[in-house]
């Protein structure tokens, strides 16, 4: 009987090793441990120390993320980090995973990583006696003819056992009866059938009917049983079972074969006629899901999906039955063609992201494993990253990959990466299977923080609001969050020896400037300060920009009048016009300036309305005072007026300053005339009152001035008199009278002279510059052309003849 079971399952063998042969090929096994188990163990139950038998220390397994990877294995166990033990973590039945192949074991990849390492493992599964023997069929009937002798044989069905090895050896033991015994029939694959033996004669008309029990034992322990009624009918005779044309029949079908598809058709003969001759045939119920049998014609075709990744091939038993209950069995043996009809899948293991920019080449980002349901060829699977990205595969072991990096990253560029995996197997024709990755980029502190300019320019008016806003300045950072956040600060400026404040503050946050003070213009016209932009990073990155700062003019100072000079109170400028002047001729230049730029300090000249100006003009823009025809022996010999100066800003303004022009040919000629004329300008109203003292006033003058004259010559012979002083101011010589006439004046200074008219006193008293200024400088005499020694006589008696008039003014 033993020797029976083992030939039984040897014609298994040789299956159930293919399957585990290609398994264990799609494996590059670097590192293998090996356990083993039986089935059914409780879940919990510990199979052994996987931490001890990899050599790792249990304090790291956490830290190292050690984990099973299997797309079958990984459901039935676990591992314990406490301890490291491997658990079984699922109910395994040896007989749903291995059928009845002689070996039975499960492989996962043990994982760990930080340094990555992969182990393989295999769970040897022992079969334990968890099956008890099964009849196919509840009951067999029997029809045995009444003429049959002793010792006919009669092949019942036999049990079947789903454990292998001893467990499956099965006996048998017929129930005591007084027609039958035992007996076996070992067929050519190896196989056992029980046999049912006539020992005794069958009499129908003594009992046409016998109930036998039939019980299989197994070889496990302890034993299991199983049963099954054998219902004897006694017929006529019916001597001849059917014939199969083979006892083994085999063919080859491709996966995917279509529903209803015919695989083969078997045929049994009958040599007996009649009801006798007619044969039924029948297949296993277990493999009735998959094919069908004609039961008159034997024909098999298939009715459910024939899948080579389920099942490579199909072992089934084929009965024919004769009309007179007569049983003959045949094999059909059905082997699977594998089909490329698997897509490759991929599974991402382990993967890290976000991964830093400033990465080293090299850098592993993710861990993937690509892996086919077909066999062979078409199980083969080749992988690649599509596109161009920094980013390459490196093969591990087995069909692991690892993708990393190949040149440094940069996340201003992108920030992050879409990373397509396409798998391609070696069938044909090829299907391939594309996955996307992303993997996102974290910022590092590798950009400055960038103006858009390196110098900037801002306008602010003078006079302006202290703390008001003038400016913004802006700097960008390509850089995320910290390493981008900017903050403003001033870190030196132009003024700061000026001031002690910087006359400026900064926004830290905005870049908005603001004015620390009011700016004046004719004090700070412009001024630059230097703005540094640094980032939040670590280390911080900076930059600098220069923002030049332009104050803008304002109307905010009153012209300045330089020339006449109104240094003294209460005077009045004086000047000297030759009564044979020609019209246009210069009289003298109001110089004025303004202290603002711009039209804010362009300056107007103007009179103010006086009926005494009709003698003179004065140009709008050059300040300069000319006569505006010829003068009469009857015209006023003093001229006052009134020059007013405005600028051109809004609004106006402006300053004045009284001219009192005096016209004579020389001084000796206007002194005599000088009172009659002051009063007779002053009292114009009562010209008719005045008239007969003016004629009196001006003869007297004109007597004292013809004894002046004869005194002053008497005095020349002695080379003395009281007025030697007056020689030093001979009439103006006539090369500088075309310069005053058409020329432009040169530059004007006043002098302050005292003359005293004391007869006790021999002479003027000196002269003295009111500027204290040389008097070279008083005229050009190189563009007038006249001496240095004209000009400075010309000036002094001018400044005499001034002198004299603030006197008489003073005496009204």
């Amino acid at each position: 009987m033993k020797i029976q079971q083992k030939k039984k399952f040897r014609g298994f063998r040789w299956q159930v090793m293919i399957s585990f042969v290609l398994f264990c090929l799609c494996h590059s096994v670097s590192a293998q441990i090996q356990y083993s188990m039986y089935e059914e163990m409780q879940k919990g139950s510990s199979i052994g120390n996987l931490i001890n038998d990899l050599g790792l220390n249990i304090k790291e397994i956490s830290l190292r993320k050690l984990r099973i990877v299997s797309r079958l294995s990984e459901k039935y166990f676990s591992i314990n980090i406490l301890n490291g033990n491997l658990n079984v973590a699922d109910r395994i039945d040896r007989e749903t995973l291995c059928g009845a192949a002689e070996e039975c074991f499960l492989t996962f990849d043990a994982v760990i990583e930080n340094p990555l390492n992969i182990y393989h493992v295999r769970v040897n599964i022992k079969d334990i006696n968890d099956n008890a023997p099964r009849f196919i069929q509840e009951t067999i009937n029997l029809e045995i003819n009444e003429r049959t002798l002793p010792g006919e044989r009669f092949v019942i069905e036999n049990a079947e056992d789903l454990d292998i090895g001893i467990n499956s050896f099965l006996k048998y033991k017929l129930s005591s009866n007084k027609h039958f015994v035992l007996g076996e029939k070992t067929s050519t694959d190896g196989r056992t059938f029980p046999e049912l033996v006539l020992e005794k004669s069958l009499d129908r008309e003594l009992q046409n009917k016998h109930e036998l029990t039939l019980t299989a034992y197994d070889g496990g322990n302890p034993v299991q049983t199983s049963e099954i009624l054998i219902r004897v009918t006694v017929m006529d005779f019916n001597d001849n079972p059917p014939i199969f044309t083979q006892e083994v029949y085999k063919v080859i079908i491709p996966e995917n074969l279509p529903l209803n598809s015919t695989v083969l058709r078997v045929n049994a003969s009958d040599k007996d006629a009649g009801i006798n001759a007619q044969i039924t045939y029948s297949i296993a119920k277990t493999v009735q899901h998959i094919f069908t049998i004609q039961k008159i014609n034997g024909e098999i075709t298939t009715k459910g999906a024939i899948n080579f990744e389920e099942a490579k091939y199909y072992d089934i038993s084929v009965q024919a039955q004769d009309g007179g209950g007569l049983i003959s069995h045949a094999k059909v043996l059905i082997e699977i063609i594998d089909e490329n009809d698997n897509v490759p899948e991929i599974s991402v293991t382990s993967i890290t992201t976000p991964i830093s920019e400033n990465s080293e080449p090299g850098t592993m980002v993710a861990l993937i494993e690509a892996h086919d349901f077909d066999s062979g060829e078409n199980g083969e699977v080749g992988c690649e990253i599509l596109g161009v990205i920094p980013f390459k595969l490196l093969t591990s072991s087995g069909n692991f990959y690892k993708i990393v990096t190949i040149n440094s990253l940069d996340r201003e560029k992108n920030t992050n990466y879409n990373i397509t995996i396409q798998a391609t197997d070696k069938g044909s024709p090829q299907l391939s299977f594309r996955k996307t990755i992303r993997v996102d980029i974290s910022d590092v502190n590798d950009n400055s923080p960038e103006f858009k300019k390196s110098n900037y320019v801002a306008y602010i008016p003078e006079n302006n609001q202290p703390g008001a806003s003038i400016y913004s300045i802006q700097a960008f950072d390509n850089d995320d969050e910290e390493n981008g956040n900017i903050v403003y600060s001033i870190i030196n400026s132009n003024k700061e020896e000026l001031y002690p404040a910087l006359p400026i503050s900064i926004n830290p946050v905005t870049g908005t400037i603001y004015a620390q003070r009011s700016f004046d213009y004719e004090q700070d016209k412009e001024f630059q300060v230097q703005i540094m932009a640094k980032d939040s990073g670590s280390p911080s990155l900076n930059s600098t920009a220069i923002v030049k700062i332009c104050v803008i003019d304002q109307n905010d100072n009153s012209p300045t009048i330089l020339y006449p000079s109104s240094d003294i109170t209460g005077s009045t400028a004086y000047e000297m016009v030759p009564l044979s002047a020609k019209q246009g001729s210069l009289v003298t230049k109001v110089v004025a300036v303004d202290a603002d730029s711009g039209h804010n300090g362009w300056l107007s000249y103007h009179f103010l309305q006086d009926s005494e100006t009709s003698h003179f003009i004065i140009d709008q823009y050059t300040g300069e005072v000319r006569t505006s025809r010829i003068f009469q022996e009857k015209d006023f010999l003093r001229h006052k007026t009134v020059v007013i100066v405005r600028d051109n800003g809004i609004p106006s303004l402006s300053a004045t300053v009284t001219l009192t022009l005096i016209v004579g040919d020389n001084f000796h000629h206007v002194l005599p005339e000088l009172s009659n004329q002051f009063r007779k300008s002053e009292t114009q109203s009562n010209i008719q009152i005045y008239l007969v003292v003016a004629i009196a006033l001006i003869s007297f003058l004109f007597v004292l001035t013809v004894i002046s004259a004869i005194i002053s010559k008497y005095r020349e012979s002695k080379s003395s008199s009281s007025f030697t002083s007056i020689r030093r101011y001979p009439q103006v010589d006539p090369r500088f009278i075309p310069s005053l006439n058409d020329g432009t004046l040169p530059f004007p200074f006043s002098y302050d002279v005292c003359v005293t008219l004391d007869p006790s006193e021999k002479d003027f008293s000196s002269l003295k510059p009111h500027h204290n200024v040389p008097v070279e400088t008083l005229i050009d005499a190189e563009n007038s052309g006249i001496g240095n020694e004209i000009a400075k006589e010309t000036v002094s008696s001018g400044s005499i003849l001034q002198c004299l008039f603030k006197v008489q003014e003073a005496e009204e």
